[in-house]
């Protein structure tokens, strides 16, 4: 899988790859706001914490493979703080992005992004950052929390991105991303991690993507970027042609598994791009299109029925 995720990046960004390169796998803009918080603040820390999550991502090996510099996964980590009654304990929005090359352009193609709002953690201006795969959690919930959230989502993004070049190529990370979940912090304040936090949480996206029952989101993920996307350099009609297919995919599998959150999450981040793939469709391909978009990503709905008419 690796090698053919090689190849298509060489042949999108004109890159010569070194079997000797050991980077990193992601390439990861951490930025922390801190306008909701009071005047009281210390905000000098959070410039800090900046840099020590920017480094905890981009300095980590996340896998076993081999990454050269140009290689490396676009993504964004967005945190948003918001005060709370006790020391030192910051509630958080997290917004991560993530995109994937398309064979022989520049075009990166939005493959996560997704907006978690239930992040709270302990931070003191240059603590340290620790995590252990294997023990996530530490003496100190709340400190540990941090790090295990952004854990996570680094392997949910190896796992996507794998996944879309390789069909069941992510399960591995998908797995670590699992492991995160099972040995997650828990304390007073601490959710996001558990089934009964809610039906759209950390719990439930990895969950999806793991459950057998929902094979049929991997098929989506893979058709979707290396038979579609990656596809439209060397005929459109039939990139699109299997764009609809991946559309009739997630049709059948949202009428099987009503309100899953991995249906939902696909979606999230594609409005645009869909409407650029379908727009320039044959006839009947935009008809169909315009047919099951609104339905299949309702928060686009409009978007769809006023651009693709």
């Amino acid at each position: 899988m690796l090698h053919m995720r090689k190849l298509i990046v060489a042949a999108g960004l004109i890159f010569l790859f070194s079997a000797g390169a050991k980077a990193q796998e992601l390439n990861a803009k951490v930025t922390v706001v801190t306008t909701r918080l009071n005047n009281i603040v210390n905000k000098n820390a959070f410039v800090t914490l900046q840099t020590a999550l920017n480094n905890f991502l981009n300095n980590r090996k996340w896998t076993s493979d081999a990454f050269a510099p140009n290689e490396k996964i676009a993504c964004n980590f967005l945190l948003n703080l918001e005060q709370t009654s006790e020391l030192n304990v910051y509630s958080a929005s997290l917004t991560i992005q993530a995109a994937r090359p398309v064979f022989n352009t520049s075009y990166l193609s939005p493959i996560v992004n997704f907006k978690d709002d239930n992040v709270i953690f302990k931070y003191v201006e240059f603590q340290q950052l620790e995590y252990n795969e294997n023990r996530v959690a530490g003496n100190d919930a709340l400190v540990s929390n941090l790090t295990a959230v952004f854990a996570y989502y680094a392997n949910l993004i190896i796992a996507f991105d794998y996944a879309s070049f390789s069909l069941h190529g992510g399960d591995t990370y998908f797995l670590k991303a699992q492991n995160i979940v099972n040995n997650a912090p828990d304390g007073r304040g601490i959710s996001g991690w558990r089934a009964f936090d809610g039906l759209r949480n950390r719990y439930w996206l990895v969950e999806n993507m793991l459950n057998t029952r929902y094979s049929a989101m991997h098929d989506a993920y893979y058709n979707y970027y290396r038979l579609g996307m990656d596809k439209f350099y060397d005929d459109e009609n039939a990139a699109r042609a299997e764009m609809i297919n991946v559309l009739n995919l997630l049709d059948k599998f949202n009428t099987d598994n009503p309100n899953t959150m991995i249906n939902q999450f696909f979606f999230q981040g594609k409005g645009t791009e869909l409407v650029k793939i379908f727009s320039k469709a044959l006839p009947q391909d935009k008809a169909r299109a315009l047919e099951l978009l609104p339905k299949l990503d309702i928060t686009n709905a409009g978007k769809y029925k006023d651009e693709l008419k």
